[in-house]
């Protein structure tokens, strides 16, 4: 029985076809400097599918319009199109409303959207508690808030495996905490944070709870209604959807309570100069045109993510995951970094002498696409005394096959390098 076999039927579900996958993603059929490509960057953006791209196309070539402010027919399925996409990630969270789900650019605009609104109600002394493994865009932004209003960043830190330390969250919650911005798989480690555990935790002192769900949304099964949270925020571009397009989630009471984000056109119901009346939920925090193609593209997304099975994607990524890390590990000088008892998707490692930018590269010439650095997290290369790592990250359309190219330019780099 193959690695993916056993992985499949331990998860009770039936492995992949993933050579009828692959074909669905013409970029995948090609070589790089003479070898096949074998894209292992998923964790910094997806590939499109053909569904997807042609979904795109369709509406531009079909039916384009500015939406809610036409009656013709264009304008008619345009909106209707932008809905559609609505449902489609209310559907994927099991969201209780489609008001609750908020477009934005991206898991960064979404997170800045809440870090902003809340700035009116923190005071000095108030904390806002992350962790240690997050990523710049959840971090940065709590500090712009933090630097204007006197609050404070409190940080989880994490253990040697890469692992937030559930005994210091617990120890670090308390009564000037006004939020908890976390992580639901960390980027850098691929660390998938107990956060139905962190949410309850948080809400039995009343604070509400804002998850950063880029690295999660395309690898498992996401419930908000089952985790509890407050928040929670994806890109497209991370699961097989287009760049520049995201969603916030955000419980109708908690979006109720936060003012706009920003001010323009389709946020309102009226204005004069004296006053302006805020449009109904979602509408209220999506001001001017919205990216009506990206929203199409990113229903057409989680319908093919959810044709395939998210539990069938789980088994399969984890069988891939298992075997990078053993295959990669076993090669002299290696340092995995990340040893989380639960992971997903991501294998960050060093070589002993080897600048990971130069290992990169390397792999390159060997027709491997990675990825190297700090990865956006630079308090996690601090903690772990490293520079940056390199970074293999699957997604279901990989094959055992990639990960056995990896393992060979990595020989190859290793001649060449160390």
């Amino acid at each position: 029985m193959s690695a993916q076999q056993a992985s499949a039927s331990a998860a009770g579900t039936a492995p992949l076809d993933v050579a009828a996958i692959r074909g669905d993603f013409p970029i995948l059929h090609q070589q790089v400097n003479g070898y096949p490509l074998a894209y292992l960057d998923n964790a910094a953006s997806y590939q499109r599918p053909r569904q997807v791209i042609e979904a795109i196309t369709h509406y531009y070539t079909h039916d384009h319009a500015n939406v809610h402010r036409g009656v013709h027919v264009l304008s008619q399925r345009a909106t209707d199109a932008q809905e559609a996409g609505r449902e489609a990630a209310r559907r994927l969270l099991n969201a209780a409303e489609r008001a609750e789900i908020v477009f934005t650019r991206g898991t960064t605009e979404a997170i800045n959207l809440v870090a902003y609104a809340l700035r009116e109600s923190l005071r000095p002394g108030d904390e806002i508690l992350i962790s240690q493994m997050e990523h710049h865009s959840n971090i940065v932004p709590w500090q712009l808030a933090c630097q204007r209003t006197g609050a404070r960043l409190n940080v989880v830190p994490i253990n040697a495996r890469g692992e937030l330390e559930l005994d210091e969250f617990h120890r670090r919650l308390n009564a000037r905490t006004r939020l908890v911005a976390m992580a639901h798989v960390s980027n850098a480690l691929g660390t998938v944070n107990p956060v139905a555990e962190i949410t309850a935790a948080a809400h039995a002192r009343g604070i509400p709870v804002l998850l950063d769900g880029a690295q999660a949304i395309a690898h498992r099964k996401v419930d908000v209604q089952a985790l509890g949270c407050d928040f929670y925020a994806f890109s497209g571009h991370k699961m097989c959807g287009p760049t520049g397009i995201g969603v916030l989630y955000g419980r109708r009471e908690w979006l109720e309570r936060l003012p706009p984000f920003q001010g323009g056109g389709d946020m309102i119901l009226s204005v004069s100069f004296d006053h302006t009346e805020y449009n109904e939920l979602p509408y209220k925090f999506e001001a001017g045109t919205p990216d009506v193609a990206g929203a199409v593209g990113l229903g057409a997304a989680i319908g093919y993510l959810e044709g395939i099975g998210l539990d069938a994607i789980a088994a399969h990524e984890d069988a891939l995951l298992e075997h990078a890390t053993r295959a990669v590990s076993a090669l002299p000088g290696v340092r995995i970094i990340g040893e989380a008892a639960e992971k997903a998707g991501v294998l960050s490692f060093d070589i002993e002498g080897i600048h990971p930018h130069d290992l990169g590269t390397v792999l390159d010439h060997q027709g491997v696409a990675i990825r190297a650095g700090h990865h956006c997290a630079m308090p996690v290369m601090d903690f772990f005394h490293v520079a940056g790592t390199a970074r293999a990250s699957f997604a279901f359309y990989n094959t055992h096959e990639e990960i056995e190219q990896l393992v060979a330019a990595l020989g190859v780099a290793r001649r060449m390098l160390a």
